[in-house]
């Protein structure tokens, strides 16, 4: 979290190993009053949510980059799992209390980093441990890195303490199958590839009413992005759309019917990405039925 850490006015932690919950829970609020004693002015506790991610080892450094980039945007509780399922038993912790200034007054907004390091079978525990370091009445988003292990008992009480699950199935090696997965019935489901999807979206809505007619796709770029693209204009459409593929690592062309559209202007963040998508409390029936549609 340095980038974050850097972007701080202050900065007080506590880390501890071989940690209980409760060891967690006192360092936040002895955290607190020792911020409240070291900024330069008061500090306002304005948490909007509680963030969870679930950072598998593999996704850790780019975990940490996108966090760090969303600096002051989204004042939250963000808890950080970090499971490692083939260590000893047990529970590394670090707490982190930010301060970030707000501009032309001498109080700051407090935020709350922390970072759990879940050993053995410890990492199939996360919902029993986070539960207590939820903050009361407000949305819990679960912004899970890597494919969700949909149908797990342990993955799926992890969803079942979120609101809002966020995701981006390009880091998923079955799609547009496992978009048959997806659980609507039990949260909120936010993808960020479905996010990338949406400058393209406005350039094929501009061509309306002869988008209207189409009755082909040719895509170039993720499979991800590709398949809820065509999902989409299905499901708009109500009707089948042919789709032909070319693999790329971006959205960088799209043809309707052979003839290729201009390309948008936009482009996002991973940070940014995230911050809209923490933006949103409601479902969002629009992805829903494309990704539905996405399947065939």
């Amino acid at each position: 979290m340095a980038a974050t850490l850097s972007t701080a006015v202050h900065t007080v932690e506590w880390s501890g190993e071989d940690v209980e919950v409760g060891d967690v829970v006192r360092a936040l609020c002895q955290l607190r009053e020792e911020s409240a004693h070291e900024a330069e002015g008061p500090n306002l506790r304005t948490s909007v949510m509680t963030h969870l991610a679930w950072v598998p080892s593999e996704w850790e450094e780019a975990a940490v980059g996108t966090l760090a980039g969303l600096g002051e945007r989204h004042p939250s509780r963000g808890i950080l799992l970090f499971p490692e399922p083939d260590g000893d038993d047990g529970i590394d912790a670090k707490v982190s209390m930010l301060a970030f200034p707000l501009r032309e007054q001498r109080r700051h907004i407090a935020a709350e980093v922390v970072e759990l390091r879940l050993r053995g079978q410890t990492s199939r525990a996360a919902p029993s441990i986070v539960n207590p370091l939820l903050v009361p009445g407000l949305p819990v988003f679960l912004r899970w890195r890597g494919r969700p292990p949909f149908g797990d008992h342990e993955g799926d009480q992890l969803i079942d303490v979120c609101d809002r699950l966020i995701y981006d199935s390009n880091e998923w090696p079955d799609v547009p199958q496992v978009y048959a997965e997806l659980p609507f019935d039990r949260a909120a489901c936010s993808d960020i590839a479905w996010r990338r999807t949406e400058p393209w979206r406005g350039v094929l809505a501009r061509l309306w009413p002869d988008v209207g007619e189409a009755r082909s796709l040719r895509v170039r770029g993720p499979l991800a992005e590709t398949s809820l693209l065509v999902g989409w204009l299905r499901s708009r459409l109500e009707r089948e759309v042919e789709l032909e593929h070319d693999d790329a690592d971006e959205l960088t062309e799209i043809d309707v019917d052979g003839h290729a559209c201009a390309a948008p202007r936009e482009h996002p963040s991973s940070s940014d990405l995230l911050s809209a998508e923490l933006d949103q409390f409601g479902r969002d029936s629009v992805y829903e039925a494309a990704a539905r549609r996405a399947v065939g």
